[in-house]
């Protein structure tokens, strides 16, 4: 048992990153619809990220999921732009650099699946998550991108990546 590590999402840890994205946000108190709570992908997402040009990753700390992030097609958009996904910790596992080296290995992934940005949405008073992708090189926009569904999102970040 090695604590710490990241690896790809496995059918097994399904029900396990559901319950961490969950607890997070009733955490922040995000509300459950119009986000990431209600997508219908949320407890399968091994299932969802075994397509073309998309990846999760989960953090575990001695075999116990604590966080995780991902990326995929941006829903709903014509172009080559990615969304970072589903990128969250559980509070045990913040403040210890995994948000950064969880950026860090999806923008490297998307840059090898050929996107061209990352895009992101997060909510207003994540105001600490704001400043991780800001650090990272994400400006803000003015609107949404593509349409994720995510109404109750209020704020939408672009990183321009490639070659």
């Amino acid at each position: 048992m090695k604590p710490l590590q990241i690896r790809p999402i496995k059918k097994m840890d399904n029900a396990a990153v559901a319950k961490v994205i969950r607890n997070v946000l009733e955490e922040f108190d995000v509300p459950k619809v119009g986000t990431a709570y209600a997508d219908p992908s949320l407890d399968d997402l091994s299932s969802y990220y075994n397509q073309a040009r998309a990846k999760y990753w989960v953090v575990t700390d001695r075999d116990r999921i604590v966080g995780g992030g991902g990326i995929a097609p941006l829903d709903n958009f014509d172009g080559s732009v990615c969304e970072l996904q589903k990128m969250y910790f559980l509070a045990e596992a913040r403040g210890r650099g995994l948000g950064r080296s969880m950026i860090d290995l999806c923008l490297v992934a998307a840059q090898e699946f050929g996107y061209k940005a990352c895009y992101l949405e997060t909510m207003s008073h994540m105001e600490t998550a704001q400043g991780l992708y800001r650090s990272s090189g994400f400006e803000y926009l003015e609107a949404p991108m593509g349409d994720t569904g995510h109404f109750s999102c209020g704020v939408h970040m672009l990183k321009k990546i490639g070659r």
